[in-house]
């Protein structure tokens, strides 16, 4: 249990590095959104290539923080029901639902995705839009997105399975995730 602890507090903190660094894309993409709509309206330009940069970068964001949210606890679930469960009882249901839900789920997306972002990358796919962008980050974006999450996913099945059974104490997980962090 101890190596597979390390292996989870190494994911944790790759995550946790990355979740931060890539929420820094959401302010190049609010700037260049506003950029975008001042040069539109103020000169009447438009380019494809600014619009398309700017679903590139909201999507990264999104599908590179879905294991930084799922590190941090921040993912959505339904807070109305299990508040009312005792913790031991929403560690088992993180567990048992991460095993049978998240993980060949996140592992099904990863392996579905690489094949669709190789194939773009080889043949140097770009948008059909005038003007557009290469497509293949987009898709890369996907890849390694659902890549980080299915680490994660196995991170918080460690850590819950230690827990759960009595390797891990919960206020040391939450000491380690949030030294780990920077948090």
């Amino acid at each position: 249990m101890k190596v597979l602890l390390a292996i989870s507090r190494l994911i944790d903190a790759i995550n946790g590095a990355i979740g931060r660094w890539v929420s820094w894309l959401l302010l190049a993409a609010v700037l260049i959104s506003a950029g975008n709509a001042v040069v539109r309206k103020m000169f009447d330009i438009s380019s494809n290539a600014w619009l398309e940069l700017q679903w590139y970068l909201y999507g990264t964001v999104f599908m590179l923080a879905a294991a930084y949210a799922l590190l941090k606890n921040e993912h959505i679930r339904i807070d109305i029901v299990s508040s009312s469960w005792s913790k031991r009882t929403r560690d088992w249901i993180d567990l048992i639902l991460h095993i049978i839900f998240l993980v060949p789920f996140s592992f099904l997306i990863t392996w579905l995705a690489w094949p669709w972002f190789w194939n773009s990358y080889k043949i140097g796919e770009i948008s059909s839009s005038a003007g557009g962008l290469i497509v293949w980050p987009a898709k890369a974006a996907v890849f390694f997105g659902f890549l980080m999450l299915s680490a994660q996913a196995i991170s918080e099945i460690v850590k819950r399975a230690a827990i759960i059974f009595g390797y891990l104490e919960e206020e040391n997980h939450d000491k380690d995730a949030s030294e780990m962090t920077g948090h």
